[in-house]
């Protein structure tokens, strides 16, 4: 493991910890913890939060955890991931392989699998598999664009090595402070240096490519949130991403929150202490409704 990816570890496991400090499962979640979906025993593991009481089948979301690409878990993920099903959702929160043990396809092949677990489960967990939504952050919303743009490509999902097609395409997600081009000619750049933990080729421009969500955005791609804020240092990437989707007449919301005076930084949304987390999270949660509403209404 390269000195970034140790350094990235402990320091995002001790900012979490911290983000985390006091919380608790809140009273009105009902919890499933630890369901294997894969071969894997200890990373392919998930977790489905419901609204307590609710007997009805939900809507879903997906999500889709960040860490670039080499930390990360459902653990860190589940006081963020139980906010979004107090908005109503059956929330499906998974962890996944992570680089630089399990290179690049590894955690995609996760993904594929945990839309497949989906589907597949629908009546034991009370999910509306026609309504099946996805959030994902940092490397996660990377992750999750890339995802829908191989479920619409067969040649691109080919290189994946697992089942992707077009009925795992989530019905509309919400990508927050993602990286969607990664340009390895940025020296200094940190999602570029990661790469070299992150590819089997250490990032040559035949994998850059691959792997690049502006380069394989096309029509029929979901209807998608686009979030970034002031203190995201990933900031430049959102507004190419939703100009992007708009000359492709997908339906797309940006959002940029904060500003000078109310920095709020890279992946904001996840810290439950923040009211502007709220806010951001119900802006979202209220997206993935008017889609749905939309679709009935048809």
């Amino acid at each position: 493991m390269s000195m970034l990816s140790m350094a990235i570890r402990y320091m995002f496991a001790r900012s979490d910890k911290k983000r985390d400090a006091g919380l608790t499962t809140p009273k009105d979640i009902q919890r499933f913890d630890d369901i294997q979906y894969g071969n894997d025993a200890e990373w392919n593991v998930l977790d489905v939060y419901r609204p307590r009481g609710v007997e009805s089948k939900l809507p879903v979301i997906v999500s889709v955890h960040g860490g670039g690409w080499v930390y990360g878990d459902k653990e860190l993920y589940q006081y963020y991931c139980m906010s979004l099903a107090q908005h109503g959702f059956a929330v499906v929160n998974f962890t996944y392989r992570l680089a630089p043990k399990y290179k690049y396809p590894s955690s995609m092949v996760d993904m594929a699998n945990v839309f497949r677990w989906v589907q597949a489960n629908g009546e034991k967990y009370g999910l509306d598999t026609d309504n099946v939504f996805a959030v994902g952050d940092s490397a996660g919303a990377h992750m999750l664009g890339l995802f829908c743009c191989q479920c619409l490509d067969e040649r691109l999902a080919s290189t994946v090595g697992a089942e992707i097609t077009r009925d795992l395409l989530p019905k509309g997600v919400a990508l927050n402070c993602g990286v969607y081009k990664i340009e390895i000619s940025k020296k200094n750049d940190l999602t570029a240096r990661l790469m070299k933990d992150f590819l089997p080729n250490k990032g040559t421009a035949e994998e850059l490519m691959m792997i690049s969500v502006m380069d394989h955005l096309q029509p029929g791609f979901p209807p998608a949130f686009v979030m970034t804020a002031e203190g995201d240092f990933l900031k430049e990437q959102a507004k190419p991403l939703y100009e992007a989707l708009r000359k492709l007449n997908v339906r797309s919301e940006y959002r940029y929150y904060g500003d000078r005076d109310h920095v709020l930084g890279h992946v904001f949304h996840c810290n439950m202490k923040l009211p502007e987390a709220a806010r951001c999270n119900r802006d979202e949660c209220d997206f993935f409704r008017r889609l749905i509403q939309q679709e009935d209404h048809k």
